[in-house]
């Protein structure tokens, strides 16, 4: 299955069981603009509504992955209505964190450069991500007059605790690359030249693995805040069914066998 769409700022790449979703305003740093956003919030519905699917890579050209808000386009809405200015958290950033954190198969982001305000609440949508070794983020909100939005107050918090978190979001500082790995913010870094490559074979690499034991990962991560008594529960209903699945008894076999296995996603 290959299949390609795309909008003046992003673009959707289907191949192999991968959808790769690119953001393709390299001349604003990728900043997100209405029609960015509209999007991009396209592109992650229509990849999600692909059953061919197995593996979404979330990726951008240029040297930087994100710098959030178009800001001359924020300044126009504030100068035209302050009072509605903001309701494009509500009508664009909403959806699209809902959008990207309901997909069912795994997410790789691969972040260069710069992650920014809504670029980072955007990359922390995905399962797994990429920087290179000169990858910087910051949430920038409270330097212009702002708390949070695209799901930052939970993501960070998720991601690296209640204290850490507060401290990012008060001081807005950035952080490095290397400072990410040891606190789990990202999954690897790697060269500058090699982000996209790397995280491309490691959604590659997911595209083709147990697609139906991906999704009930994610499940069950996704419920683990509600306690050990109900994750044992929803442990067991996930081992029933795929205990069941043709993938699960071709990769016994194959184990035995010394073989290794080859995931249908069946």
């Amino acid at each position: 299955m290959t299949a390609t769409s795309k909008s003046a700022t992003v673009r959707l790449e289907t191949a192999h069981g991968l959808a790769t979703i690119t953001l393709a305003r390299a001349s604003a740093h990728n900043a997100l603009d209405r029609a960015t956003k509209l999007a991009l919030l396209d592109a992650v519905t229509a990849a999600g509504e692909q059953p061919g699917v197995r593996a979404v890579l979330l990726t951008a050209e240029g040297k930087n992955f994100c710098v959030g808000q178009d800001l001359g386009e924020h300044a126009a809405a504030l100068a035209a209505d302050p009072d509605t200015a903001m309701d494009t958290v509500g009508e664009h950033y909403n959806p699209l964190i809902r959008a990207l954190r309901a997909l069912e198969v795994p997410v790789v982001a691969a972040i260069p450069g710069a992650c920014v305000g809504a670029g980072l609440g955007i990359a922390l949508a995905a399962d797994l991500r990429v920087a290179g070794a000169r990858t910087t983020f910051a949430t920038a909100f409270t330097g212009i007059g702002l708390a949070s939005d695209s799901g930052l107050s939970y993501a960070l918090v998720e991601a690296l605790g209640s204290s850490r978190a507060t401290g990012l979001m008060l001081l807005g500082e950035r952080v490095s690359a290397e400072q990410a790995l040891a606190w789990g913010l990202v999954h690897r870094v790697v060269a500058d030249e090699e982000v996209r490559t790397t995280a491309a074979e490691l959604a590659g690499q997911l595209a083709a693995g147990p697609t139906q034991a991906y999704r009930n990962v994610k499940a069950l991560i996704a419920a683990s805040a509600s306690g050990l008594a109900d994750a044992l529960d929803r442990e067991l209903a996930a081992q029933r069914l795929l205990g069941r699945t043709a993938d699960h008894a071709g990769a016994v076999q194959a184990f035995l066998a010394k073989q290794r296995p080859s995931f249908t996603g069946a």
